[in-house]
């Protein structure tokens, strides 16, 4: 028997989709949307700019994009993968502190770490004007310090934020790794540094390189420090093309020029491992016994793994709080509208969005049809693609729907309803549903796909109908998945930047704009409450995180 395969015949022996196949189509529909629409706005502009584009200001976009990725790809690899190989080794002092207080830069939005980073460095901060004061410097004149605001400060920041996923999948591949084969290793006279390139990396290498794909794609999507350290990107170009010279064409065209750039990184990556396998060929299981490091050399380790953590979440927290500390922000009442923006739309998304990949997976695991199986993999695209391309991909469609609509309306009714997808919040969700679609996806799919089909076959034979079986059987299974799935989305929602920037109705702030409007102004002091309240949504996930992989 099929598990809920309930198809409804037609005359002549056809037979007309069941609801839950139209459904999982229809859901796939919404997240290819924008990326869609982006292409046929790339392919159809109103003035093509392409060539210009090419003359003049795309190579230079090109070219720090690449650069930015390759060098946080290249920085982040290496702190996440030789911290996670040092807590997974080896015990040293504070070595299981240090084991989950590297996570805690995930509770950072990466432009907060660039503020922070600059009011602490720049020529007024405390490090310079301690430098001056110690050595009786008068101005800048007198010494040499690097720029702050630059490419390599944005690799710095951003490396410094988005580490720990290549931590966290590093620490797991290692842990999973068999002792048998290193203690091969060592019998054969391998020394530490042998046992890390030779055996605990090359076995690592996919956990690595998806890491290191994810923040890939994650820095080609950020936009505030790259605007706030005047890296000219390809999403920095997006907002140039079209907020200042007004060309959507122009930016859709930019951002099939990024979409492409992911696609080609996705390809690569999965064409350099196509004839490489990695088995655990150990009969017998044996997990790796960390050995006790001590003195100098123990001390040492400790300082390598704090050192992430200081740059990535000690650094940005102190000098936010010592700002929020004396800020009159604290009773502004656009800080509690903009907390109330921020609670109501990540919300919103995130229901949905968890909603709407619970009903596109179990559809394609209760239908034999072909599509709705094909498209499921593609809605994972979403997170591939920058906040800022699906802003392109979905602004310029749903303003002319809402155009229609409200021209329909008052030549029907006489009521010009107004503009009620652009007009609203209805934009944003709908954006942060299609860029966090993947997490709830993947969460529901590794759920169900961990029920024996008996259950729900049981519950089918009993009468139970196909939402009886969801509801009565798959959701009381899956509710912690669930539950971190929706957590997740709605932390990502609450920190994401440059949709919200592109899509917001006028007037209406997101904690995260209300932090980028501040201290773009250079008024950090203003800024910090916002920024603090951010944080302490992050430091939520990374506690869920935390215990999620407890026993890992």
């Amino acid at each position: 028997m099929t598990d809920g395969n309930a198809r409804i015949p037609a005359r002549g022996g056809l037979r007309l989709p069941d609801p839950w196949s139209l459904g999982a189509v229809a859901i796939a529909a919404g997240v290819l949307l924008p990326i869609v629409s982006v292409l046929w706005m790339a392919l159809n502009p109103v003035e093509n700019v392409w060539p210009h584009l090419i003359r003049t200001t795309l190579p230079r976009y090109f070219s720090n994009t690449v650069v930015l990725m390759s060098g946080v790809a290249l920085l982040s690899a290496g702190v996440g993968a030789g911290a996670a190989w040092l807590v997974a080794m080896y015990r040293f002092p504070f070595s299981r502190w240090l084991e989950w207080l590297l996570l805690l830069p995930l509770a950072i939005p990466a432009y907060v770490g660039a503020y922070a980073l600059v009011d602490f460095l720049e020529y007024a901060g405390p490090v310079q004007t301690g430098l001056r004061a110690l050595f009786g410097w008068d101005s800048a004149r007198d010494y040499w310090f690097p720029e702050i605001r630059s490419r390599g400060a944005a690799i710095l920041v951003l490396s410094a934020a988005l580490y720990p996923y290549v931590y966290l999948l590093s620490r797991t591949a290692f842990r999973e790794q068999s002792g048998c084969a290193y203690e091969v290793a060592r019998a054969l006279g391998a020394g530490p540094a042998a046992l890390f390139w030779r055996v605990g990396l090359p076995l690592a290498r996919p956990a690595i390189a998806a890491g290191a794909a994810i923040v890939m794609m994650e820095t080609v999507n950020d936009f505030g420090v790259v605007e706030y350290f005047a890296v000219q990107t390809l999403t920095a170009g997006i907002f140039s093309v079209w907020l200042e010279s007004g060309n959507a064409g122009g930016a859709a065209q930019i951002a099939v020029v990024i979409l492409t750039l992911i696609l080609a990184l996705a390809a690569l990556e999965k064409v350099s491992r196509k004839n490489l396998r990695f088995h655990n060929l150990a009969r017998q299981h044996r997990p790796i016994q960390p050995v006790w490091v001590a003195g100098l050399r123990g001390w040492a380790m400790t300082v390598l793994c704090a050192l992430p953590v200081l740059l990535g979440f000690v650094l940005p927290v102190g000098v936010i709080a010592s700002h929020a500390l004396s800020a009159e922000g604290w009773l502004d009442p656009g800080l509690a509208q903009a907390l109330w923006n921020t609670l109501m739309v990540g919300g919103l998304a995130a229901a949905g969005t968890v909603t709407a990949a619970l009903f596109l997976v179990y559809g394609v695991r209760l239908t034999g049809r072909t599509l709705p199986k094909l498209l499921l993999p593609v809605t994972t695209i979403g997170y591939a693609a920058p906040g800022a391309v699906l802003g392109v991909g979905l602004l310029i469609p749903m303003a002319a729907a809402d155009n229609a609509l409200a021209n329909g309306m008052e030549r029907l009714f006489g009521y010009d309803p107004g503009l009620l997808m652009t007009g609203s919040a209805f934009a944003i969700i709908f954006a942060y549903g299609v860029r966090f679609f993947a997490i709830g996806q993947g969460a529901a799919d590794a759920a169900m796909g961990r029920i024996t089909p008996s259950l729900p076959m049981a519950a089918r034979s009993l009468g139970r109908t196909a939402r009886g079986t969801l509801t009565s059987v798959y959701l009381p299974l899956i509710r912690p998945s669930v539950g971190t799935a929706l957590l997740l989305v709605f932390v990502d929602c609450v920190k994401e930047l440059p949709a919200t920037l592109l899509l917001r109705p006028f007037n209406f702030n997101t904690l995260a704009t209300r932090v980028y409007e501040k201290a773009s102004l250079e008024n950090l002091g203003d800024a910090a409450p916002a920024a603090l309240l951010v944080s302490a949504v992050g430091l939520v996930a990374v506690g869920l995180l935390a215990r999620a992989n407890h026993r890992v």
